[in-house]
């Protein structure tokens, strides 16, 4: 017979009703190494283009906004607080990547706009994500549907946190 744990009472070496606790259970740990592996990997691949992995993320946003975007939708976006979204902004605006300007109704409002400097560079970021995306252990059907679960996920933590 397993001798027990005087604190737990379950066998030594068994969790029992702690199993959940195990660190190979946790949908945190997973989705962080997730993070953590593949960003290691866009880094790599941005690095020749002079890219970081969220400058990456806000050009990619532009792109998708036709070049220009206010820096409230950036922030949107990209799920980023002010705090950070500014400081990437200004980086990038001095690598002559975009160009901030005031709203001209609503000093409040700051646009992003691309330069010419900033679109030159989608066509090198769209391979190094097809050469991120070819490293990736998934098919193009796993990738969409475990993208189309976490944006799931994502709209509803998001919806509930900022209740």
């Amino acid at each position: 017979m397993a001798q027990k744990d005087p604190v737990t009472a379950f066998p030594i070496g068994s969790q029992g009703a702690f199993d959940e606790l195990r660190v190979d259970q946790q949908l945190c740990l997973a989705l962080q190494t997730s993070d953590s592996l593949v960003t290691r990997l866009y880094r790599e691949m941005l690095a020749p283009l002079g890219l970081t992995h969220p400058q990456y993320l806000v050009l990619i946003s532009l792109w998708q906004e036709n070049g220009r975007a206010a820096m409230g939708d950036l922030r949107r976006i990209l799920c980023m607080d002010t705090g950070a979204v500014t400081p990437l902004v200004k980086r990038m605006e001095s690598k002559g990547l975009l160009v901030r300007s005031r709203d001209d109704l609503d000093e409040r409002r700051v646009w992003v706009d691309l330069t010419p400097q900033g679109w030159a560079l989608r066509e090198k970021a769209l391979e190094a994500r097809r050469s991120v995306v070819r490293q990736l252990p998934l098919t193009d059907a796993q990738i969409a549907a475990l993208r189309s679960e976490l944006q799931a996920m994502n709209e509803v933590l998001l919806t509930a946190l900022r209740d």
